[in-house]
């Protein structure tokens, strides 16, 4: 779908345009269904990584990408789902940029990303808080760093980009993904629990920015575990804003640009990651057989995410989108751009869905469910008989997605016959 003719009228620059982005008329512009089609599949995946973390028995046992337990199976029911973060936050960026071409203002885009990017760290340290530990305790565990913190702490740097020209914010994103990894080197010591030396101010907002692990408010308890440092995922939805400007093109040039540049993106990846020469702090080897060797090669750093993580996951994601350029809203897609429609709504249901189907199943099993209602910490392990095999992962999986498709469809029309101020913000 094309957002509009490649050529018009040149068109007069209202106030509060940034230079470098001609003003395009509101209603020449339309929602990308090959944008929504992307981001509705990645949201489906992401629903099988939740699922596999309240159902799977392996889970207590040892890490999927642990390549001395896993399996081939294993491991692919989680890498594949690396890629619904990248694509997840890179495309929230293009979605900015193609607000701005709809004919937002960069003032009224500005207040926008702040404000949603404030609302979306509340959600995480309450409404997602509350789907992944059923717990309302806030006395030993503050809450998980996640997708949703990083992209709310991505807007409001965003909302502060914007404001200068196109080009220097996408330098300014490459930039950060590409030189992040320097700070490899440097490692603040884990804390081990009450009692033992917490980071101080300055390791903690270290860690926020590229280390993950536990930081003890006040030294002690509750906890924030930052899981995902925000220093690389600020550089994607810079990246991702800028790259919102190949939907000024016409829809041949841009697919071959597309293709370009996902190929590029994969040759990189492949030749950084041959020679182990920069890019991921883990490197590869050879393993015990061909099908180990390939899962090592591709078994890169997700926490922080690194630079060969985001050149696998965002150069798949550019070839996809040439793919998609001809996708019709029918079919199989049509379910698929409706979840990418309404992804925050549909994130935020997917835990409770994901969370209680383990539930529900441990009960009907005779199972001890204490997990589902512990936070991390102390007493949070699972009993050995937790969980369930691989199949019934992925057959939870796919009754979660049908279930939430209902739930999403109403969503996405009430969002499209209405235009209340609020639906933005979910």
């Amino acid at each position: 779908m094309e957002p509009h003719a490649p050529t018009r009228p040149a068109t007069v620059l209202p106030p509060g345009t940034v230079p470098g982005i001609a003003a395009v008329p509101r209603a020449a512009r339309s929602r990308l269904s090959s944008v929504d089609l992307l981001r509705g599949i990645v949201m489906v995946i992401m629903l099988l990584d939740h699922t596999r973390d309240f159902i799977h028995a392996d889970i207590v046992r040892y890490d999927a990408t642990d390549l001395t337990q896993t399996s081939p199976a294993v491991f692919f029911s989680r890498w594949i789902t690396h890629f619904c973060a990248p694509i997840f936050v890179f495309l929230a960026g293009t979605g900015a940029y193609l607000q701005l071409s709809r004919g937002k203002s960069v003032s009224d885009l500005s207040r926008f990303l702040w404000t949603r990017g404030v609302w979306l760290i509340v959600l995480e340290f309450t409404a997602v808080r509350l789907g992944l530990t059923f717990n309302f305790g806030y006395a030993q565990f503050l809450g998980a760093a996640q997708v949703i913190w990083a992209l709310g702490v991505s807007m409001i740097v965003l909302a502060a980009l914007i404001r200068l020209p196109v080009r220097w914010v996408g330098a300014f994103g490459v930039a950060v993904i590409a030189l992040h990894n320097l700070l490899d080197g440097i490692s603040i010591p884990p804390w081990r629990g009450p009692g033992t030396p917490a980071p101080d101010l300055w390791q903690s907002l270290f860690m926020i920015l590229h280390q993950p692990g536990p930081i003890p408010i006040n030294g002690g308890l509750p906890v924030l575990f930052i899981m995902y440092p925000l220093l690389p995922w600020i550089g994607v939805m810079a990246a991702g804003y800028a790259f919102g400007t190949v939907y000024d093109w016409d829809a041949e040039r841009r697919r071959r640009f597309l293709v370009r540049l996902g190929a590029a993106m994969l040759v990189a990846f492949v030749a950084l990651r041959a020679g182990n020469f920069y890019g991921d702090p883990r490197p590869w080897s050879v393993q015990r057989d061909a099908v180990f060797s390939v899962l090592s090669f591709v078994n890169v750093t997700k926490y922080p995410v690194s630079l060969l993580f985001l050149l696998m996951t965002l150069g798949t994601a550019m070839l996809a989108l040439a793919a998609f350029e001809r996708a019709r809203a029918d079919g199989v897609a049509k379910p698929l751009i409706t979840f990418g429609r309404v992804p925050l709504f549909y994130y935020l249901l997917q835990w409770p869905v994901s969370h209680g189907m383990g539930l529900l199943l441990s009960m009907a099993a005779g199972k001890n469910t204490a997990f589902y209602f512990a936070g991390p910490g102390p007493g949070a392990a699972p009993d050995p008989n937790f969980g369930f095999s691989l199949p019934v992962v992925y057959a939870c999986w796919i009754a979660g997605v049908i279930l939430l498709y209902p739930l999403c469809a109403w969503f996405a029309a009430l969002k499209q016959r209405r235009r209340d101020w609020w639906l933005s913000y979910l």
